[in-house]
């Protein structure tokens, strides 16, 4: 019987025709139920819930491979720890741990343990239904609240060719963080994206979100041979199972708006093993975007000082936050634009098969010198057929006509009427499209596109109105050149 007032009870005979008992505290007997529930929701519940859910993402991933142009192989699909497993144990692994724990003197076991740490940073745990259902949404919501977003050309003949179990790569510039989401969007009729994304996304929780919608991490300046060798054989691995993948060979964002040097890194880990003999292609897959605003553009303009101010962390989150609460005044006074257009084109795909046989090469058989300037070439060449693509915007076209006169700094330019404007970006126009460049004209209307990129630009007071004449602001001169450099390139072919 329980004792009354004293927090105890009776609790459990021991045997048959034994009339002691054992007392525990009430708290106890709390825990040992709540104990005993959660291990019976474990054993009967829990796989219960496990099954259902993986039913129900197959059937999503059926019911999607029924409908993308790219199929989701079930290397995107395999257990995360599996892929883990698989990538840790791989000859080539294995033996750069084996190298790492002799140059660092380092136990076999301390060596494989780290080298496990850079398999669990690295491998990501896609769910298809996270990124089709609420991944697609999301990205779908926020590129076309911030941007009119369009499609412009795309070389539908060559991409209706590529095999649906290629190892397809989509090759882009790379001018925002926007780029993520806009692609991602705009490519989600075609395959499931797997994007190298850097240590800045490394943050609870967008580092899981990131991981479940298929991307994986990055560390872009290491120089650990053991941390880049697990790297490598996990894109080789990867592109060996058909991941649809999405890379930017300029390792980092534009920041004077021209196309960067190339880095060989993540494309030299796809190509260097790969066999022209066998049955799985690599198709690289161009991709060309362009911003009428990019929202990081005055930060990455700062980038370019002789001796960039460091800022804080607070200081990054207290400028977005009021970047966003003064737009966000502006919806409220019904005054708010959109960032004008964000355009994205694809290109004709490259097989690698056709290049090695068209070039006579492989990479397999070249000595690291000759190896280096094959996987070089090969970038330039990728990144050319980039360039081709950009999209010309409003934006930059009137941002090129106003810088053509030599605006600087320090001295101002010429000062246009509206109709010399006009008259001038109808000029730049046909020189563009004459030279091969893809101009996108809203509304198929070349008056209501300088409209819409002159208004963006006063907006902003980068142009300057003054009695029905407009001329650049000298003091914002280095963010019209941002944006005129964008496609400066196919001006200079």
């Amino acid at each position: 019987m329980p004792k009354t007032g004293s927090g105890i009870i009776s609790s459990l005979l021991w045997r048959a025709g034994m009339n002691s008992t054992v007392t525990i505290p009430f708290w106890l007997l709390i825990l040992l139920c709540v104990l005993a529930a959660w291990a019976a929701i474990g054993s009967l519940l829990i796989p219960s819930v496990r099954w259902f859910l993986r039913r129900r993402v197959s059937r999503v991933i059926d019911e999607l491979n029924t409908r993308l142009q790219l199929r989701i192989q079930p290397f995107k699909t395999t257990k995360r720890q599996v892929l883990i497993d698989r990538l840790l144990y791989d000859p080539e692994v294995l033996k750069a741990v084996e190298l790492h724990s002799t140059e660092h003197k380092l136990s076999r076991d301390e060596a494989m343990a780290e080298a496990e740490n850079y398999a669990r940073e690295i491998v990501p745990s896609f769910n298809a239904y996270a990124y089709f259902r609420a991944g697609y949404a999301i990205a779908r919501w926020c590129a076309r609240l911030l941007y009119r977003v369009r499609l412009g050309y795309s070389d539908e003949t060559g991409l209706s060719k590529v095999d649906k179990n290629a190892g397809v790569v989509f090759v882009m510039n790379h001018r925002s963080n926007m780029d993520y989401i806009l692609v991602a969007y705009l490519a989600a009729t075609r395959a499931a994206l797997s994007y190298a994304v850097g240590e800045w996304a490394r943050i609870w929780p967008l580092q899981t979100l990131i991981r479940t919608l298929g991307a994986y991490f990055i560390r872009r300046n290491s120089g650990n041979h053991l941390y880049r060798r697990v790297l490598a054989r996990y894109v080789q691995m990867a592109t060996e199972g058909g991941v649809v993948q999405a890379v930017y060979p300029e390792g980092g964002l534009s920041r004077d708006g021209k196309i960067r040097p190339i880095k060989l890194g993540l494309l030299s880990y796809m190509v260097l093993g790969f066999d022209p003999d066998r049955e799985r292609d690599i198709v690289f897959v161009p991709v060309g975007i362009n911003y009428d605003r990019v929202i990081e553009d005055r930060s990455l303009l700062l980038k370019l000082e002789p001796a960039p101010v460091k800022r804080s962390f607070f200081f990054a989150i207290k400028t977005t936050l009021g970047f966003i609460l003064h737009n966000f005044s502006l919806m409220l006074r019904r005054r708010w634009y959109r960032f004008g257009y964000a355009g994205v084109n694809f290109g004709t795909p490259i097989s690698m098969k056709s290049y090695m046989k068209k070039h006579r090469i492989d990479f397999r058989k070249m000595n690291d010198d000759s190896r280096h300037e094959a996987v070089e070439r090969l970038g330039k060449e990728l990144m050319s057929e980039v360039g081709k693509v950009i999209p010309v915007l409003p934006v930059s076209l009137v941002a090129t006509v106003l810088l053509e006169d030599g605006v600087t700094e320090m001295e101002e330019g010429k000062e246009f009427s509206e109709l010399e404007l006009k008259v001038a970006v109808q000029r730049l126009v046909e020189k563009l499209e004459n030279l091969g460049g893809h101009v996108y004209i809203p509304r198929a209307d070349q008056e209501y596109a300088i409209t819409v990129g002159l208004r963006m630009l006063t907006l902003r007071r980068l142009v300057i109105k003054e009695e029905g004449m407009y001329r650049a602001n000298i003091k914002e001169v280095p963010l019209l050149r941002f944006y005129a450099n964008s496609i400066e390139h196919l001006l200079s072919k």
